[in-house]
């Protein structure tokens, strides 16, 4: 007979450290280097080091470069709040955005931010006639050059929005630029609060022929995610499909954030 001690996996050490300088970098408001993380968690500063690397390539911590210090990033919200996400947009949003494609006929997206990009969530692709994708869900949309992203970067929190460019910052790629760019971020952040939407005017290369609108779904002061309205450029102008289609979003915005507040789905 097999002894049960026996027969039980042993305990993953990389995993538990892993796990222990996450909470203890969550501790830390300012972050920390991987000296610091050593001293605090009496951990060995070479394996420090390695674990930081690995939450590092997995979006979870990044690095200043400024001071070495490392930082949780907003990825590690998905680790407590990413069940709530989809139960509120399953439970809540789906429904809506069924009945919202009856008004408005173009498809329509719910984004929630991941990290570094805007995640499409739910989708009617699939069901309006006017759409040219079928297969949306867990397409990622770039921060600076979408109208979902756009409307995030706008309307959230001051300090969530410093963490965000800090990431897109960061990287190698036209979206870097633009992050580094304080006039650039002020005057779309400054554009889509005074026109009550945020826009995407072919911005996005790898979708040149699409335009859209998109406003935020808050809980509080803070935005859960996006509301996307997307159609074909040639179409209309954004103007037009700000005037003939906003009110429609805006009252399923409303309706999604009152039933969010009443629920226990976020």
């Amino acid at each position: 007979m097999i002894d049960k001690n026996q027969a039980e996996y042993k305990k993953v050490r990389g995993l538990i450290r892993g796990v222990q300088l996450l909470n203890t970098l969550n501790r830390l408001d300012g972050g920390a280097t991987a000296s610091e993380l050593a001293s605090i968690t009496d951990i060995h500063r070479t394996t420090v080091r390695r674990i930081l690397e690995t939450l590092q390539d997995e979006g979870y911590v990044y690095r200043s470069h400024s001071d070495d210090r490392f930082k949780l990033s907003i990825k590690v919200r998905e680790l407590s709040e990413g069940f709530r996400d989809e139960q509120w947009i399953a439970g809540l949003a789906a429904p809506l955005l069924a009945e919202l494609l009856q008004k408005v006929v173009w498809p329509t997206d719910i984004c929630t931010l991941d990290v570094d990009a805007m995640v499409v969530r739910e989708t009617t692709h699939r069901f309006s006639r006017l759409s040219f994708h079928r297969s949306m869900v867990g397409r990622r949309l770039p921060m600076l050059i979408t109208a979902a992203g756009r409307a995030y970067i706008a309307h959230c929190p001051d300090s969530e929005r410093e963490k965000i460019l800090k990431i897109l910052a960061a990287r190698n790629d036209a979206q870097a630029e633009l992050a580094r760019n304080p006039t650039f971020i002020e005057g779309v952040v400054n554009r889509v609060r005074r026109q009550g939407y945020a826009e995407n005017k072919n911005y996005w290369q790898e979708e040149p022929k699409i335009s859209a609108i998109a406003l935020p779904i808050k809980n509080n002061e803070r935005v859960m995610g996006c509301l996307n309205l997307i159609y074909v450029a040639k179409a209309m102008t954004t103007e037009e499909a700000a005037k003939k289609y906003l009110p429609s979003m805006q009252a399923t915005v409303a309706k999604l954030e009152q039933e969010v507040s009443e629920s226990d789905l976020y």
